[in-house]
């Protein structure tokens, strides 16, 4: 047999549709989605509580305790980083995943059963909350920018998709020199820019005597007087 593993407190914080609420918690559990899943109650109580509301420019509240309801928690984080025992551990399959949470989204590995292909491994894939591992998350929608964790635990629920994921890199297969190569031709293939046409001053032309070479006009013409 094994030995019951040590109380520990650990930092749990839990994201909900407004809030992110930080805390912490005493437990003999060895992964948050078992501390969230083997509670007898539909809420969780923490100490030490720091809240944050999404788009608040507030400071954030603090309470000595405050007890969070897990109906509301679409996901959760925390400082806990401990294998699971060898006995207890049942044999998956790692698969990596996009979950959509709104307003957040979250990318990791969802463990499945193995023997299995994926439609009914994902039809057999339960309980309250789902651990995550390697995971990444973020919301566009409320600012947050990604943030990365060993483990999160997803409000099953919550979440509105669930589906294999690919990360695709646009420059897989491609020889990034050569491109860069190919651009820099092309700009030294571009046409020069036309020589400047030198300017030649012109000096104007005299501008004509109406007078005539004496300078004095003769009204009579060419007539000559008898």
């Amino acid at each position: 047999m094994f030995e019951p593993m040590a109380e520990q407190v650990v930092t749990i914080t839990l994201y909900t549709d407004a809030f992110v609420v930080r805390g912490t918690l005493a437990t003999r559990q060895r992964r948050l989605s078992d501390i969230l899943n083997q509670t007898d109650y539909d809420f969780i109580v923490l100490s030490d509580v720091v809240i944050d509301e999404f788009g608040s420019h507030s400071q954030a509240a603090r309470s000595e305790f405050a007890q969070v309801n897990l109906a509301t928690v679409i996901f959760g984080v925390a400082d806990l980083n401990v294998e699971t025992l060898p006995e207890l551990r049942t044999p998956k399959i790692a698969e990596q995943a996009l979950i959509s949470v709104p307003p957040f989204k979250i990318t990791g590995r969802i463990h499945l059963l193995p023997n299995r292909d994926l439609r009914e491994a994902l039809n057999e894939l339960t309980g309250r909350f789902l651990p995550v591992t390697e995971a990444s998350y973020w919301s566009d929608v409320v600012g947050e920018a990604k943030q990365q964790a060993n483990m999160v635990a997803v409000n099953h629920s919550r979440a509105h998709i669930m589906a294999p994921h690919r990360e695709v890199d646009p420059w897989a297969g491609l020889d990034r020199g050569a491109i860069a190569g190919e651009a820099g031709v092309a700009g030294d293939r571009q046409p020069a820019a036309p020589a400047p046409v030198e300017q030649v001053a012109v000096e104007p032309a005299p501008a004509a005597n109406p007078w005539g070479e004496s300078g004095v006009a003769n009204p009579w013409g060419d007539r000559t007087t008898g």
